[in-house]
């Protein structure tokens, strides 16, 4: 009975969604080939990454007022902002290649996952900063590889770097430690975060306008994910607070906080101790701690990649043997988002980022073109 009660409940709460917003979504401008777009701030600004012709490459974009401006990169093939950035005074975070190969042959540490390029370039990979039509790269901490991830409205900047440690719990084709990292307010200015105690890397994922940091802590392992993500973390003033997880023991990974201290994200269930991905989209603040989001009756799997302040959720779920799709989690609800567009409109694929109006973003196929555009879905009030 209880498990019917849930349901229904489940149930009520997507009519409630669909009976409450529509959206109207619009293909964002590319060059002819896919797109992604990552990252929506309060002034409309979208920001992410779109596939050059050919689709070899790809590179870090923003689209402001409705136009495609391509950001460029630091040298190299490959640029992106993939995550949300919550910076409302121009200021762009994400990823780039640059002009010098990766000697180490780690391939731009975990940039390779992100990029088209297949195999990958062999180029080393920092973080950089983009404003008034100028990206700056974000430095290390002696390594050879940064990532930035997130910005805050203090002009900080959020991601991880490497130091020169050989680290021996590394996999695959990683070699070098890598520790979470704040950049700024002022130029040049770094900031190491630690990792919990007893693991050896930490990698930052996003930050509030209140400073507060979350990400993951683990071992070196392969950089983007699995057992460099075993324990997620809040790091409150520079000390890491493990977050739990829904007892699984790899990809806990919290991937935004709002500036109430809500954090959302995605953990494993037990049974990965392969390092096997099974994992679910959560959410957790300090009343709760962490508990797993709802979804649709059917479905297997799940992430929140996206927060507003209004505690709107955003990611992706699915059902065994069907493909991912945008999910809406709000109020206790869960809807897919493909049931709350206009007629005509593209499959949204997964929705990464959330602003306070409740317009979101993400990538989508089109199956009139087969093409992948990223897309803006903006609500319409009855």
């Amino acid at each position: 009975m209880m498990k019917l009660t849930m349901v229904v409940a489940m149930l009520a709460g997507s009519l409630q969604l669909a009976a409450q917003t529509k959206y109207q979504v619009v293909t964002l401008p590319d060059l002819g080939a896919s797109g992604q777009a990552n990252s929506i701030i309060n002034r409309g600004w979208v920001a992410g990454g779109v596939n050059l012709p050919g689709g070899v490459y790809s590179e870090a974009t923003a689209w402001i007022n409705g136009s495609l401006v391509r950001l460029g990169t630091l040298g190299g093939p490959n640029s992106l902002v993939a995550w949300p950035v919550a910076n409302n005074d121009g200021v762009i975070a994400g990823i780039s290649e640059v002009s010098a190969l990766d000697t180490l042959g780690e391939n731009g540490s975990s940039c390779q996952y992100f990029f088209p390029t297949d195999p990958p370039s062999g180029h080393a990979c920092q973080g950089f900063r983009w404003q008034n039509g100028v990206m700056t790269a974000l430095p290390t901490l002696g390594g050879t590889n940064s990532y930035a991830t997130g910005a805050n409205n203090q002009g900080q900047i959020v991601g991880w770097a490497e130091n020169t440690v050989h680290d021996s719990t590394c996999a695959g084709s990683q070699v070098l430690q890598f520790r979470a990292a704040i950049w700024g307010p002022r130029p040049g200015q770094i900031q190491e975060l630690p990792p919990l105690p007893g693991d050896s890397v930490s990698a930052a994922t996003a930050i509030n306008d209140k400073g507060q940091v979350v990400g993951i802590s683990g071992d070196c392992d392969i950089a983007f994910g699995r057992f460099s993500a075993r324990h997620a973390v809040l790091w409150q003033n520079g000390v890491p607070i493990d977050l739990k997880s829904l007892g699984g023991k790899a990809w806990n990974t919290p991937t935004a906080i709002n500036n109430q201290g809500t954090v959302v994200g995605f953990s494993d269930l037990p049974g990965d101790d392969s390092g096997a991905p099974n994992y679910q989209a959560f959410i957790w603040t300090p009343a709760t701690g962490l508990q797993r989001l709802p979804q649709l009756p059917g479905e297997t799997r799940g992430a929140a990649f996206g927060i507003n302040d209004k505690n709107q959720v955003v990611g992706l779920t699915k059902a065994a043997g069907h493909p991912y799709h945008a999910t809406l989690w709000e109020n206790g609800g869960v809807a897919d988002l493909n049931g709350l567009t206009q007629p005509g409109a593209p499959y949204l694929i997964y929705a990464n980022a959330i602003n306070d109006a409740g317009a979101f973003v993400g990538e989508a196929f089109d199956p009139k073109t087969g093409q992948a555009p990223a897309y803006l879905a903006s609500p319409v009030n009855k």
